[in-house]
């Protein structure tokens, strides 16, 4: 049977997976296409191991989606399906993501996100300071600690983190205040000028 998948055609061997429900037929269709899937990808991605992640992840997503929708031309359909899901996972990067720098100053001041999201810097060093930063935030001590995440993170207010964590105003503002300052310190010693905040967001 599989030597005779080379004279089936893209939509006969999608109505064959429909009928049958044999996962033969959609492997003959990913196999056909899957480099182009990952060509993609990594377009979008510019990512190898996140390219080969999504690859696996529409593969499985097709198991359902092909039997929901009337697919003309295979290959073209794919495509999109492609696209849409990188962009999909590039959306919620962003929506996920907060990225902004500590004014001391200025508990409510943030950098431009939208300016942050377009640097050019490079990516593994920039993964480098989020490391670095996450490592730091769990060096302060437990009331610092959740202060900076509800405030910053989480975007609580300050009545918000007083329910929260039993504090009272004053003391919010006082660990909030020397979390940053605490923070700051600690990443001048790793040798980062610029405090950079990108957290993400589990279950958004």
């Amino acid at each position: 049977m599989l030597k005779n998948f080379s004279d089936i055609s893209d939509e006969n061997l999608v109505q064959l997976y429909r009928d049958t429900n044999k996962m033969h037929y959609l492997g003959e269709l990913f196999k056909r296409y899957s480099l182009m899937c990952f060509a993609i990808s990594v377009k979008y991605l510019k990512n190898e191991a996140e390219a080969q992640d999504a690859v696996m992840n529409i593969f499985e997503k097709c198991f359902t989606d092909i039997k929901k929708f009337e697919i003309t031309n295979f290959k073209s359909w794919l495509h999109s399906v492609v696209r849409n899901h990188c962009l999909s996972i590039k959306r919620n990067e962003h929506k996920n993501v907060i990225t902004a720098a500590f004014n001391l100053s200025d508990e409510n001041s943030f950098m431009d996100l939208e300016k942050i999201l377009h640097q050019n810097e490079d990516s593994n060093d920039k993964e480098k300071k989020l490391k670095m930063l996450e490592d730091a935030i769990n060096m302060l001590n437990d009331k610092q600690k959740s202060c900076i995440e509800l405030f910053y993170l989480q975007k609580k207010s300050y009545e918000d983190i007083c329910s929260i964590t039993g504090l009272n105003n004053n003391e919010v503002k006082s660990y909030i205040q020397n979390g940053k300052r605490n923070l700051k310190n600690i990443l001048t010693e790793k040798g980062i000028d610029l405090i950079i905040l990108a957290w993400a967001i589990a279950n958004v």
